[in-house]
Protein backbone atom coordinates (compact mmCIF):
# COMPACT_ATOMS: atom_id res chain seq x y z
CA UNK A 1 0.00 0.00 0.00
CA UNK A 2 1.69 3.46 -1.11
CA UNK A 3 1.39 6.21 1.27
CA UNK A 4 -0.65 8.19 -0.70
CA UNK A 5 -3.04 5.57 -0.93
CA UNK A 6 -2.89 5.15 3.14
CA UNK A 7 -2.95 9.31 3.28
CA UNK A 8 -6.60 8.95 1.03
CA UNK A 9 -8.24 6.04 3.02
CA UNK A 10 -7.04 7.55 6.76
CA UNK A 11 -8.16 11.15 5.32
CA UNK A 12 -11.83 9.72 3.70
CA UNK A 13 -12.67 7.91 6.70
CA UNK A 14 -11.15 10.43 9.14
CA UNK A 15 -13.73 12.84 7.43
CA UNK A 16 -16.53 10.58 7.31
CA UNK A 17 -19.64 12.20 8.36
CA UNK A 18 -21.99 10.01 10.48
CA UNK A 19 -25.14 11.64 10.92
CA UNK A 20 -25.13 12.69 7.09
CA UNK A 21 -24.89 8.77 6.60
CA UNK A 22 -27.34 7.96 9.03
CA UNK A 23 -29.78 10.41 7.62
CA UNK A 24 -29.24 8.54 4.05
CA UNK A 25 -29.55 4.90 5.57
CA UNK A 26 -32.74 2.50 5.64
CA UNK A 27 -32.00 0.58 8.91
CA UNK A 28 -29.48 3.02 10.80
CA UNK A 29 -28.40 0.67 13.10
CA UNK A 30 -27.37 -2.18 10.45
CA UNK A 31 -25.76 0.72 8.51
CA UNK A 32 -23.69 1.32 11.92
CA UNK A 33 -22.35 -2.34 12.09
CA UNK A 34 -21.64 -2.40 8.72
CA UNK A 35 -19.15 1.10 9.22
CA UNK A 36 -17.99 -0.34 12.70
CA UNK A 37 -16.88 -3.17 10.61
CA UNK A 38 -15.61 -1.21 7.75
CA UNK A 39 -13.60 1.24 10.32
CA UNK A 40 -11.69 -1.85 12.45
CA UNK A 41 -10.78 -3.33 9.06
CA UNK A 42 -8.87 -0.52 7.64
CA UNK A 43 -7.58 0.54 11.17
CA UNK A 44 -6.20 -2.72 11.05
CA UNK A 45 -4.94 -1.92 7.13
CA UNK A 46 -3.76 1.26 8.29
CA UNK A 47 -1.40 0.16 10.89
CA UNK A 48 -0.37 -2.20 8.98
CA UNK A 49 0.75 0.37 6.48
CA UNK A 50 1.76 2.96 9.25
CA UNK A 51 3.86 0.41 11.17
CA UNK A 52 5.86 -0.70 7.39
CA UNK A 53 6.39 3.54 6.55
CA UNK A 54 7.81 4.00 10.15
CA UNK A 55 10.22 1.11 9.93
CA UNK A 56 11.23 2.37 6.32
CA UNK A 57 11.65 5.45 8.12
CA UNK A 58 13.54 4.54 11.02
CA UNK A 59 15.75 2.12 8.70
CA UNK A 60 16.84 5.40 6.41
CA UNK A 61 17.31 7.01 10.46
CA UNK A 62 19.83 4.31 10.93
CA UNK A 63 21.69 4.80 7.90
CA UNK A 64 22.08 8.03 7.79
CA UNK A 65 23.49 8.33 11.38
CA UNK A 66 25.79 5.44 9.98
CA UNK A 67 26.75 7.59 6.97
CA UNK A 68 27.22 10.44 10.11
CA UNK A 69 29.66 8.42 11.94
CA UNK A 70 31.46 6.69 9.15
CA UNK A 71 32.14 10.54 7.80
CA UNK A 72 33.26 11.22 11.24
CA UNK A 73 35.51 8.28 11.05
CA UNK A 74 36.95 8.59 7.99
CA UNK A 75 37.86 12.67 8.97
CA UNK A 76 39.66 11.35 11.90
CA UNK A 77 41.74 8.48 9.82
CA UNK A 78 42.52 11.21 7.13
CA UNK A 79 43.45 13.36 10.30
CA UNK A 80 45.71 10.84 11.70
CA UNK A 81 47.23 9.59 8.57
CA UNK A 82 48.32 13.04 7.62
CA UNK A 83 50.34 14.31 10.67
CA UNK A 84 51.90 10.67 10.26
CA UNK A 85 53.05 12.12 6.77
CA UNK A 86 54.29 14.97 8.28
CA UNK A 87 56.21 13.70 11.02
CA UNK A 88 58.02 11.41 8.67
CA UNK A 89 58.94 14.17 6.25
CA UNK A 90 60.28 15.73 8.61
CA UNK A 91 62.31 12.66 9.54
CA UNK A 92 63.36 12.90 6.03
CA UNK A 93 61.46 9.80 5.34
CA UNK A 94 59.69 11.59 2.37
CA UNK A 95 58.62 8.41 0.20
CA UNK A 96 56.70 7.06 3.47
CA UNK A 97 55.78 10.33 4.21
CA UNK A 98 53.33 10.18 0.73
CA UNK A 99 52.10 7.02 1.80
CA UNK A 100 50.56 8.15 4.21
CA UNK A 101 48.81 11.49 2.18
CA UNK A 102 48.15 8.74 0.17
CA UNK A 103 46.42 7.41 3.21
CA UNK A 104 45.27 10.64 4.14
CA UNK A 105 43.77 11.44 0.90
CA UNK A 106 41.61 8.00 0.40
CA UNK A 107 39.84 8.54 4.30
CA UNK A 108 39.29 11.91 2.89
CA UNK A 109 37.32 10.73 -0.54
CA UNK A 110 35.36 8.24 1.72
CA UNK A 111 34.35 10.90 4.07
CA UNK A 112 33.52 12.96 0.88
CA UNK A 113 30.75 9.93 0.15
CA UNK A 114 29.68 9.19 3.24
CA UNK A 115 28.83 13.19 4.31
CA UNK A 116 27.29 13.24 0.56
CA UNK A 117 25.22 10.15 1.15
CA UNK A 118 23.96 11.24 4.46
CA UNK A 119 23.16 14.69 3.09
CA UNK A 120 21.66 13.15 -0.03
CA UNK A 121 19.16 11.00 2.76
CA UNK A 122 18.01 13.98 4.67
CA UNK A 123 15.45 15.42 2.59
CA UNK A 124 13.98 11.97 2.40
CA UNK A 125 13.47 11.46 5.88
CA UNK A 126 12.31 14.71 6.59
CA UNK A 127 9.39 13.81 3.66
CA UNK A 128 9.16 10.63 5.66
CA UNK A 129 8.92 12.01 8.79
CA UNK A 130 6.19 14.65 7.81
CA UNK A 131 4.29 11.46 6.60
CA UNK A 132 4.28 9.45 9.63
CA UNK A 133 3.21 12.03 11.49
CA UNK A 134 0.49 12.43 9.29
CA UNK A 135 -0.51 9.02 9.15
CA UNK A 136 -0.13 8.90 13.40
CA UNK A 137 -2.88 11.76 13.48
CA UNK A 138 -4.62 10.04 10.98
CA UNK A 139 -5.33 6.67 12.73
CA UNK A 140 -5.44 8.81 15.69
CA UNK A 141 -8.72 10.59 14.23
CA UNK A 142 -10.01 7.46 12.82
CA UNK A 143 -9.76 5.61 16.43
CA UNK A 144 -12.00 8.52 17.76
CA UNK A 145 -13.82 7.71 14.64
CA UNK A 146 -14.64 4.20 15.59
CA UNK A 147 -15.18 4.99 19.01
CA UNK A 148 -18.18 7.45 18.34
CA UNK A 149 -19.58 5.45 15.89
CA UNK A 150 -19.89 2.99 18.30
CA UNK A 151 -20.75 4.94 20.58
CA UNK A 152 -23.89 6.28 18.74
CA UNK A 153 -24.76 3.00 17.66
CA UNK A 154 -24.97 1.48 21.19
CA UNK A 155 -27.59 4.89 21.98
CA UNK A 156 -29.23 4.17 19.02
CA UNK A 157 -29.76 0.05 20.11
CA UNK A 158 -30.77 1.50 23.45
CA UNK A 159 -33.16 4.18 22.18
CA UNK A 160 -34.70 1.26 19.48
CA UNK A 161 -35.53 -0.98 22.58
CA UNK A 162 -37.14 2.19 24.44
CA UNK A 163 -39.21 2.78 21.31
CA UNK A 164 -40.07 -1.09 21.13
CA UNK A 165 -40.85 -0.83 24.60
CA UNK A 166 -43.23 2.23 24.53
CA UNK A 167 -45.17 0.81 21.59
CA UNK A 168 -45.82 -2.17 23.14
CA UNK A 169 -47.49 -0.95 26.00
CA UNK A 170 -49.17 1.70 24.04
CA UNK A 171 -50.38 -1.07 21.93
CA UNK A 172 -51.63 -2.77 25.22
CA UNK A 173 -53.21 0.00 26.19
CA UNK A 174 -55.26 0.66 23.02
CA UNK A 175 -56.44 -3.13 23.59
CA UNK A 176 -57.67 -2.50 26.60
CA UNK A 177 -60.12 0.55 25.37
CA UNK A 178 -61.13 -1.09 22.44
CA UNK A 179 -61.83 -4.60 24.43
CA UNK A 180 -62.89 -2.88 28.03
CA UNK A 181 -63.09 -5.93 30.73
CA UNK A 182 -65.01 -3.35 32.50
CA UNK A 183 -68.05 -4.17 29.86
CA UNK A 184 -67.97 -8.04 30.54
CA UNK A 185 -68.30 -7.19 34.85
CA UNK A 186 -71.14 -4.92 33.95
CA UNK A 187 -72.94 -7.24 31.91
CA UNK A 188 -72.29 -10.12 34.88
CA UNK A 189 -73.02 -7.39 37.14
CA UNK A 190 -76.73 -6.84 35.59
CA UNK A 191 -77.33 -10.89 35.24
CA UNK A 192 -76.30 -10.98 39.49
CA UNK A 193 -79.10 -7.56 39.97
CA UNK A 194 -81.00 -10.03 38.05
CA UNK A 195 -80.72 -13.35 39.86
CA UNK A 196 -81.74 -10.99 43.06
CA UNK A 197 -84.52 -9.68 41.58
CA UNK A 198 -85.82 -13.01 40.81
CA UNK A 199 -85.46 -14.16 44.18
CA UNK A 200 -86.78 -11.64 45.38
CA UNK A 201 -90.02 -11.89 43.72
CA UNK A 202 -90.09 -15.65 44.28
CA UNK A 203 -89.92 -14.87 48.23
CA UNK A 204 -92.87 -12.33 47.69
CA UNK A 205 -94.47 -14.62 45.90
CA UNK A 206 -93.98 -17.25 48.41
CA UNK A 207 -95.15 -14.81 50.82
CA UNK A 208 -98.42 -13.87 49.23
CA UNK A 209 -99.30 -17.49 48.90
CA UNK A 210 -99.13 -17.35 52.50
CA UNK A 211 -101.02 -14.66 53.57
CA UNK A 212 -103.49 -16.18 51.04
CA UNK A 213 -103.67 -19.52 53.11
CA UNK A 214 -103.81 -17.54 56.58
CA UNK A 215 -106.41 -15.28 55.24
CA UNK A 216 -108.45 -18.43 53.54
CA UNK A 217 -108.26 -19.99 57.60
CA UNK A 218 -109.52 -17.03 58.89
CA UNK A 219 -112.41 -16.79 56.71
CA UNK A 220 -113.09 -20.66 57.69
CA UNK A 221 -113.14 -19.75 61.41
CA UNK A 222 -115.52 -17.09 61.04
CA UNK A 223 -117.63 -19.65 59.51
CA UNK A 224 -117.39 -22.06 62.01
CA UNK A 225 -118.14 -19.42 64.46
CA UNK A 226 -121.26 -18.31 62.24
CA UNK A 227 -122.78 -21.65 62.30
CA UNK A 228 -122.54 -21.93 66.28
CA UNK A 229 -123.80 -19.03 66.63
CA UNK A 230 -127.20 -19.77 64.52
CA UNK A 231 -126.85 -23.17 66.57
CA UNK A 232 -127.87 -21.21 69.69
CA UNK A 233 -130.25 -18.95 68.34
CA UNK A 234 -132.32 -21.89 67.25
CA UNK A 235 -131.59 -23.69 70.58
CA UNK A 236 -132.89 -21.08 72.45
Amino acid sequence: MSKQTVLGRVGQLAKANINALLDQAEDPQKMLDQLIRDYTNNIAEAETAVATTIGNLRMLEADHTEDVDAAAEWGGKALAASRKADELRASGAAGDADTFDNLAKVALGRQLQSEKEAKTAEPTIAAQTEVVDKLKSGLDSMRNKLTELKAKRDELVARAKTAQAQNTMMDAVKNIDVMDPTSDLARFEDKVRREEAKALGKQELAASSLDAQFEALDDLGKSSEVEARLAALKSR
